[in-house]
């Protein structure tokens, strides 16, 4: 985006936000962030990003400006614990986001949505198995139908695990920032069994490139961002070393992640970093 543009990003607060925010920023975009600090920080801001702070579903009552993109990544985004709490996944899965597909019908612009690659999991069974993973797949449906009813263009890409500088730990963490903490600690690491459930590792950097590519170059669906290598949850524990823990096996918990960045590397995105080497790094911080 050479271009100067004004730029929305929803959950701009968090782990994946706030990076993004940092590089819009430095490439001399003006740039909008609405979070409603459910999991976003204000240690995360950026100097120069203007921060407002509400749900999305109340999007209108905090933007009145027409952004040129919309990167819309403000969602609950945690499997497991989506099951102890539906009702606070579809306040902030569908109602905020119905909110902030209504604002981009009146406003116009270019909507990027991160959508979730747990809908992929499973040979395709993974998108009904917790309300996490359900709320993120109908979205899509829904962002491509706004898209066709009403004329606007968008882009929908999927996220793999990521990881990097910012992550959060506790209940709404990341699993190799909660790893990274324990073994900080000398605690032994919690793996859910079987331990043999494969997931994709990116690079909050590398998600940050493809979502640039992608918002610059990209129409439609199935844009996935993510490392194509999969390491098994005991592959990524026994990377970190010391002892590990199993605990029983936990309903949403998919045991594949199935992976297609074929329409991302057309653009000219590649993953450039790897999980064993980020973990060997800060092993040593």
């Amino acid at each position: 985006m050479r271009d100067k543009k004004l730029i929305l990003v929803t959950g701009g607060a968090g782990f994946i936000g706030s990076h993004l925010c940092a590089r819009l920023a430095r490439d001399g975009h003006r740039v909008i962030s609405l979070d409603n600090y459910f999991t976003g920080s204000r240690e995360n801001h950026i100097a120069g990003v203007d921060y407002r702070e509400g749900h999305t579903k109340d999007i209108e009552k905090h933007v009145n400006e027409t952004p040129d993109i919309i990167f819309h990544l403000g969602e609950y985004s945690r499997v497991e614990k989506s099951l102890q709490e539906p009702a606070l996944v579809w306040d902030l899965n569908k109602d905020g986001t119905f909110g902030v597909l209504e604002f981009w019908r009146k406003h116009g612009g270019k909507l990027i949505y991160a959508g979730s690659s747990t809908k992929f999991g499973d040979g395709g069974l993974g998108r009904d198995q917790s309300p996490y993973a359900w709320t993120k797949a109908s979205n899509t449906e829904l962002v491509r139908n706004y898209s066709a009813w009403y004329a606007l263009p968008h882009a929908i890409t999927y996220f793999y695990n990521v990881y990097g500088p910012g992550e959060r730990s506790g209940t709404y963490g990341t699993v190799i920032e909660i790893f990274r903490q324990k073994q900080h600690a000398g605690e032994p690491l919690t793996v859910t069994a079987p331990g043999t459930q494969k997931r994709n590792f990116t690079h909050v950097d590398d998600i940050i490139e493809g979502l640039l590519l992608v918002s610059a170059n990209g129409m439609g669906d199935d844009f996935g961002i993510g490392d194509e290598h999969a390491y098994s949850i005991l592959e990524v524990a026994r990377l970190f070393g010391g002892d590990i823990v199993m605990k029983p096996s936990a309903p949403g918990n998919r045991m594949t992640s199935d992976i297609d960045v074929s329409k991302t590397r057309a653009l000219g995105w590649a993953p450039k970093k790897k999980l064993a080497d980020y973990i060997a790094e800060v092993r040593k911080t």
